[in-house]
């Protein structure tokens, strides 16, 4: 992959608009699968040093998968963060396995706890609540949960966010009697208002919990809607239905160009706002998302071999 030309970068990054989606984008972290891991030669081309590299874990993927892509980006000078989906882990056995391989192997010290997609759960656990209220995550450097800026229909039915909120509320009392670092890190949004409103919101509500925004990586237009689709993203699927009206940019990629510079812009205004950073969904591919990444990031976003 030929990635764009550092000087570029520094060119854009010389704007203020520029300057602000540099600093925004400082420390971002990504989330990837095992089996579109296994097909990048070298992380160390695409990320800077450190990232934060979530592993999504999937029904159907096997333990051994999960771990040997963590104990590989620990190897290559990154910090694994598996997902611990509830509703995949049949009992306290299963997870206390899953912890000591992942802490045996690779090292983990971080998790995104978080219920999973799975309808019916496959065993003792149903929320990300249970699994943390087990203790076994009490040594845990840091840990995640995820939030919903457009609601859950998953979690809210009636298409209220009465009970996402509470869960919320639950995750910041349990944060206040945790050593470990917490955020919140969200679902992938297309809009940047319902986003600040909904960060506003928390703030309100007394969750002090940071916000990692979840974006999607560039990608066909396609490919987004069919993923916001399946992942339930509302509001601003509306954005790219728009979007697909527009024939001059139906045959273009979606780039999320325009909605970081609005966070951008919002955060270097109000310095104070709980949105903290940035979560790529690379779903147009990982390359793609580091390439753009390394186009708008500057020295922020520089992969480790390059630094």
């Amino acid at each position: 992959m030929a990635l764009l030309p550092f000087a570029k970068c520094e060119e854009e990054a010389g704007t203020e608009s520029g300057t602000q989606l540099a600093t925004f984008l400082r420390g971002y972290s990504i989330e990837v699968m095992p089996r579109t891991a296994a097909r990048v030669e070298s992380f160390r081309d695409l990320l800077p040093e450190g990232t934060r590299v979530y592993i999504a874990h999937i029904e159907g993927t096997g333990i051994d998968e999960m771990v040997a892509t963590a104990a590989r980006l620990r190897a290559e000078g990154f910090a694994p963060m598996p997902h611990f989906p509830a509703r995949l882990i049949r009992d306290r056995a299963t997870l206390e396995d899953w912890i000591a391989r992942y802490r045996g192997e690779a090292d983990v010290r971080e998790a995104l706890v978080l219920a999973g997609g799975r309808g019916a759960p496959l065993g003792d656990f149903s929320d990300s609540m249970q699994l943390l209220d087990t203790g076994l995550f009490d040594d845990f450097t840091r840990l995640h949960v995820a939030g919903h800026p457009e609601g859950s229909r998953d979690i809210d039915p009636d298409g209220s966010d009465r009970r996402a909120m509470e869960a919320l509320r639950r995750k910041q009392a349990f944060a206040a009697r945790t050593d470990a670092r917490m955020a919140i890190v969200t679902q992938f949004c297309f809009e940047a208002g319902p986003v600040i409103a909904w960060a506003e919101r928390l703030a309100a509500e007394g969750i002090t919990l940071p916000v990692h925004i979840g974006v999607a990586g560039p990608a066909r237009l396609q490919t987004l809607i069919r993923f916001a689709i399946a992942c339930g993203v509302g509001p601003s699927l509306k954005v790219l239905q728009k979007r697909a009206m527009d024939v001059t940019r139906l045959v273009m990629p979606y780039e999320p160009t325009e909605l970081l510079a609005r966070l951008a812009a919002h955060k270097a205004a109000h310095p104070e706002c709980n949105i903290e950073q940035v979560h790529f969904f690379p779903l147009g591919g990982i390359g793609d998302t580091a390439e753009w990444a390394i186009a708008h990031g500057g020295r922020n976003a520089r992969p480790a071999s390059a630094a």
